[in-house]
């Protein structure tokens, strides 16, 4: 272990110390989905400022992720806390290879490749997110809960995604055309199920590098809508 990864569970466990940022932490890990103040002020019976401290601490541990409620109706967004994609298969967490691995086997079931296996979720996963935001801003969104670490840079109609994290680092060390592939077939799909109607997004090569070192990139382009000039 290097000195930095040494030093991240040190933090962790420093914030996890505490019983009832430990309890705050369970519930939101056997949640399975993004969760309130107000659920959890209502948990652990403390006012919600009390709360919003243990939430910060959890936070910088990067033990749970932050983020705003995707609104449709009159109301401030809420405040909304989820499972750090990056502690997947630590303190007691569902490991990321639980997904690798069940998108594997209806892989085999379906009698599909890695690649149209990563396609076909990433369709799926599309259709759940797509009415919340910008095409492009929600791929890199699910990105980075897949815990790939995104870097975005645009020039024009193109947009690179450095991948800063490979979350199957191991496997994909042993096998990367299977790994690669999946990614690949993942980033397709979504993109093709968050194209709106006003463009679309294209995925044109997924430039894989060593998975330890990560730094993968992904580049996408938006096409316009068919009839508009290029």
């Amino acid at each position: 272990m290097t000195d930095d990864a040494y030093d991240e569970v040190q933090q962790e466990a420093r914030a996890l110390g505490d019983p009832t940022r430990h309890r705050l932490f369970r519930y939101i890990v056997d949640a399975g989905r993004p969760v309130g103040v107000g659920e959890l002020t209502d948990l652990v019976g403390l006012n919600h400022n009390a709360v919003r401290q243990h939430l910060a601490v959890l936070k910088g541990a990067a033990l749970v992720v932050e983020e705003l409620e995707a609104r449709d109706r009159p109301g401030r967004p809420r405040l909304l806390y989820r499972v750090h994609p990056e502690v997947a298969g630590a303190w007691g967490t569902s490991g990321a290879y639980a997904w690798l691995a069940a998108l594997l086997t209806d892989a085999v079931r379906q009698k599909v490749d890695a690649r149209e296996a990563g396609r076909r979720y990433g369709l799926r996963r599309a259709a759940e997110v797509a009415s919340s935001g910008e095409p492009a801003d929600l791929l890199g969104e699910e990105l980075l809960r897949r815990g790939f670490r995104p870097e975005r840079t645009e020039r024009g109609r193109r947009i690179d995604f450095v991948l800063g994290r490979c979350p199957f680092a191991e496997v994909a060390s042993e096998d990367p055309g299977t790994v690669c592939q999946l990614h690949l077939g993942l980033a397709e799909g979504l993109a093709e199920g968050l194209s709106a109607e006003g463009g679309r997004l294209v995925v044109e090569r997924l430039a894989a590098k060593e998975p330890q070192r990560a730094r993968c990139r992904l580049v996408v382009r938006r096409e316009p809508p068919p009839g508009d000039a290029a």
